[in-house]
């Protein structure tokens, strides 16, 4: 027999009920709009090469965005875009630095008083660092934050997938045979965290020759796109093996490169993000107390995420709200991608608040979350009114129902 949980999930990537939420809230004057983690099941394949270029593509639509450098322990994020000063505390907390073309960048060497200081940190500890740099970094209005993260499934990939609302992922690779590996364990990590995969990358996918143009696989045929059947995924573009690329990155002038493939690149990214909104995806949260629907919304100390694709549910995972409050509530499923509020009494004001967030809202129900998630689904489920019957416990007369006139702050 196994040993029963500890309820230490640091470190664990099981679903449970029980488990601990380590979702963190974004500092109060960040505004985000897509978070997207690009990763890779080993290391070496270009991840922060191909993480700076979809920052620069993406800032050369018009869109706001920023690139949170999650790889503590060799930042190269920095450099890539020759950032030369230093992040700035103030009163009001921690601003990133822009780059010349207006890209925000939070790295650790930003922090640190010399680039070449080592960080010589355990997993746990660097896993803190990088959740600060979501809670106490002020991202202003970002239509994209990349989060360029370390190689693998470890400490930081882990606390990254838990703590943020990621929207989706770019997986980035190599033509050697060791692809399918390094795509399925970036894969299977996503499928277990209920985080979309956008597509894919391959990094050094050919050389094309500068005097006859012939495109030459210098490490071998692309198997990217019989890997990209294989997990049904979309290949968002193969990029070349180009002296100057390697040039631009080295001398901080990333944002300086142009090319075909880039434009390409942006192009499949900008498709798939497109594709993810429209297509028939829905985040359902409902505030519980273990497996039964809480019956007092703004109080509530956990809600379940539920993913529902094509009218099934593809997975479930347990959140903390880190806060209480119309405001901060709505906030927080709004960030997380919720669609829809399935709930017991709620206020007409928090109704409101959540209806201006785009959420629908979807009261008066009680019982087992599970079972109330599926009737919505099948379409048996009452709309309810926006209605509480509990007792407040205060020695107070016991609650009417009508939530609308209710002075009391339990929700």
């Amino acid at each position: 027999m196994s040993e029963a949980c500890n309820h230490d999930c640091g470190s664990c990537s099981s679903n449970c009920a029980e488990r601990e939420s380590l979702a963190a809230q974004p500092h109060e004057r960040s505004s985000v709009k897509k978070v997207i983690g690009i990763v890779s099941g080993k290391g070496g394949v270009g991840k922060s090469m191909v993480t700076s270029m979809l920052a620069v593509a993406m800032s050369r639509t018009g869109a706001g965005v920023g690139v949170l450098d999650a790889d503590i322990t060799g930042p190269s994020i920095p450099r890539m875009f020759g950032i030369k000063k230093k992040a700035e505390m103030t009163d009001l907390g921690l601003y990133p630095v822009k780059t010349e073309s207006g890209i925000d960048v939070m790295s650790i060497n930003l922090l640190l008083q010399k680039d070449t200081d080592p960080v010589v940190w355990r997993g746990p500890v660097i896993a803190g660092a990088v959740k600060q740099f979501w809670t106490d970094v002020i991202w202003e209005n970002e239509d994209y934050l990349f989060v360029d993260m370390p190689p693998g499934t470890g400490d930081v990939p882990l606390t990254v997938f838990q703590s943020l609302p990621i929207d989706g992922i770019v997986i980035v690779t190599t033509p050697q045979s060791l692809v399918s590996m390094v795509v399925s364990k970036a894969v299977r990590m996503a499928q277990m965290m209920n985080v979309p995969v956008l597509g894919i990358v391959e990094n050094l996918s050919y050389f094309q020759c500068p005097d006859c143009g012939k495109a030459y696989e210098i490490y071998g045929k692309s198997h990217v796109q019989d890997i990209a059947d294989e997990y049904h995924l979309h290949v968002l573009g193969r990029l070349p093996i180009d002296p100057r690329i390697a040039e631009a990155c080295d001398e901080g002038l990333v944002e300086s490169l142009n090319g075909e493939w880039l434009d390409k690149l942006a192009q499949a990214f900008s498709r798939r993000v497109k594709e993810l909104d429209e297509d028939d995806f829905i985040r359902i949260a409902v505030p519980v107390d273990g497996d039964n629907i809480y019956p007092h919304f703004g109080k509530a100390e956990g809600f379940r995420m539920y993913n529902v694709e094509n009218g099934q549910v593809v997975g479930s995972v347990l959140v903390d709200p880190a806060g209480s409050g119309h405001d901060a509530i709505a906030k927080f499923l709004k960030m997380y991608g919720v669609n829809a509020v399935i709930c017991g009494g709620i206020g007409e004001a928090a109704v409101q608040v959540l209806n201006d967030s785009d959420i629908w809202v979807i009261s008066g129900h009680e019982g087992k979350a599970d079972d109330r998630v599926a009737e919505f689904l099948r379409g048996e489920l009452d709309l309810g009114e926006a209605t509480c019957n509990h007792d407040h416990g205060d020695g107070d007369e016991e609650c009417d129902g009508d939530c609308r006139s209710c002075g009391c702050d339990c929700h």
